[in-house]
């Protein structure tokens, strides 16, 4: 196993370049496991992961309908882009029935996968995946992100 790392991320922005830097780790068939209380800053660092894969359109929470798939466009360092799709499984709730509709393995194929709320929920789906641990100091936007490779 990996060893884990830790990084100290002060504001919104931090967690948004963390994100970008995650993603130059990441291709099409990865699953990403994002943990923390509600404001750690999960879907700030989606969209941070979101930029550095270049795909496109805004990322917000797909809290609502579950999940969201972005298409590929361009990385920023001008490669080509890699497709993501965006879940938030908090509403999930452990339902593996509900988690088995949205087809999730299928979507590993072609595209990362970033999974809200996904530890103990969603690892299955691959034989590895990128565990990120967010926290957030209370009263504050600091933020501490432990992540490590599984598998």
């Amino acid at each position: 196993m990996a060893e884990s790392r830790t990084r100290i991320l002060h504001t919104v922005e931090d967690t948004e370049a963390f994100g970008r830097e995650l993603a130059g780790q990441l291709r099409a068939g990865d699953l990403v496991v994002l943990d923390g209380p509600l404001g750690a800053g999960k879907t700030a660092l989606t969209r941070g992961i979101a930029a550095g894969l270049g795909v496109r359109g805004r990322v917000s929470s797909p809290t609502f309908i579950i999940a969201r798939a972005h298409r590929a466009g361009q990385r920023p360092d001008g490669s080509p882009g890699v497709a993501m799709v965006h879940v938030d499984a908090y509403r999930l709730a452990g339902d593996l029935d509900e988690l088995d509709a949205l087809d999730l393995d299928t979507d590993l194929h072609h595209a990362v996968v970033v999974v809200e709320w996904g530890k103990g929920v969603v690892e299955h789906l691959a034989e590895r995946h990128l565990r990120v641990q967010l926290a957030r100091e209370p009263e504050s936007d600091v933020r501490t992100a432990i992540w490590e490779w599984i598998g």
